[in-house]
């Protein structure tokens, strides 16, 4: 019980890089993207060629999967503009499954046998889980801080704007195709690097793995933790893997069958939906142009503190 927990740490922390891309495309610019799935083959695939087939080691592959990602995020980005809502929606779904037949016509069988990952002579193998939870976890948090700062910063505020009204913030002089292609780009570009590290734990590739539920689960978790939210999105990651891996991780297999959780993804966007939009810890509120100065919040801080008074005084 205790190895599969660690696999569900492991797990999570690979969906949580895709909840960051995701919730990049989705939650901070407002584009409903269902493609994901395709940014994580397209890093799977890459990694394994990388390293099977010309003898790249893990760490010269990472970035060529993240650059092979965003590149196709790019391209995808490009004629999906003028669409918006439901039409996006479609059209990204069909995108992914493009992608996903294309690698299963390469190679139907996918890779296996794909050499681990290293670091200074030591080798990541897959019975070892705590230091992929390191690594990976590790990857997790520079993800987090990055993007974080980005959502805080002057192209993450022109991200918001366009999330809330693409009208508005054109006329205010924001370039909506450039924050709309660079938001893909940066989501596909993460979605790849988690292909990355599940390519290097599995060891194997199947174009099965890759399918249309995949984007749904990766949507749940931005949906479910909170949209335009990165702490929340990483929340709803843990949250769903461990309700995928429910009925495996208390031998409930029995009376739980395996599809029964596509139905619970199902439930859980309309229940969120209906009950609680907003996720379950909603939208960062962070503010934007807070006038006072650190020195002066430090100031207003100290003098809130009220010091006990000596023997002898009056308090």
């Amino acid at each position: 019980m205790w190895n599969f927990f660690l696999l569900i740490l492991i797990y999570s922390g690979i969906y949580a890089m895709m909840a960051i891309g995701q919730n990049t495309i989705t939650g901070s610019t407002g584009m409903l993207s269902l493609c994901h799935a395709g940014f994580f083959c397209l890093g799977s695939y890459t990694t394994a060629i990388m390293c099977k087939t010309f003898g790249l080691s893990f760490w010269l592959s990472l970035p060529v999967a993240a650059l092979v990602a965003g590149i196709v995020g790019f391209l995808i980005g490009v004629p999906t503009l003028r669409l918006k809502g439901d039409y996006l929606c479609i059209a990204t779904l069909g995108l992914g499954e493009i992608i996903r037949n294309i690698a299963t016509n390469l190679n139907p069988v996918g890779y296996q046998g794909i050499p681990r990952a290293s670091i200074f002579s030591y080798e990541f193998a897959s019975r070892n889980k705590w230091a992929f939870i390191v690594l990976i976890w590790a990857f997790v948090l520079v993800f987090y801080i990055l993007f974080q700062q980005l959502s805080h910063s002057r192209l993450g505020r022109a991200m918001a704007a366009i999330r809330e009204d693409e009208v508005a913030a054109q006329s205010n002089g924001i370039n909506v195709t450039k924050y709309k292609i660079g938001a893909f780009i940066l989501g596909a570009a993460i979605g790849g690097v988690a292909g990355c590290f599940m390519t290097a734990y599995t060891l194997t590739v199947n174009p099965s793995s890759f399918t249309f539920m995949v984007s749904v689960m990766v949507l749940c978790m931005v949906v479910l933790g909170g949209m335009g939210n990165y702490k929340a999105v990483i929340l709803g990651a843990i949250i769903i893997q461990f309700i995928s891996y429910f009925p495996q991780l208390f031998s409930l297999t029995n009376i739980i069958p395996a599809q029964a959780k596509q139905i619970i993804f199902g439930l859980i966007l309309v229940i969120m939906m209906i009950a609680r939009p907003q996720g379950l810890l909603g939208r960062d509120k962070y503010r934007y142009g807070d006038p006072r100065s650190m020195k002066e919040k430090l100031i207003s801080y100290v003098k809130k503190i009220k010091l006990p008074s000596r023997k002898g005084e009056k308090a």
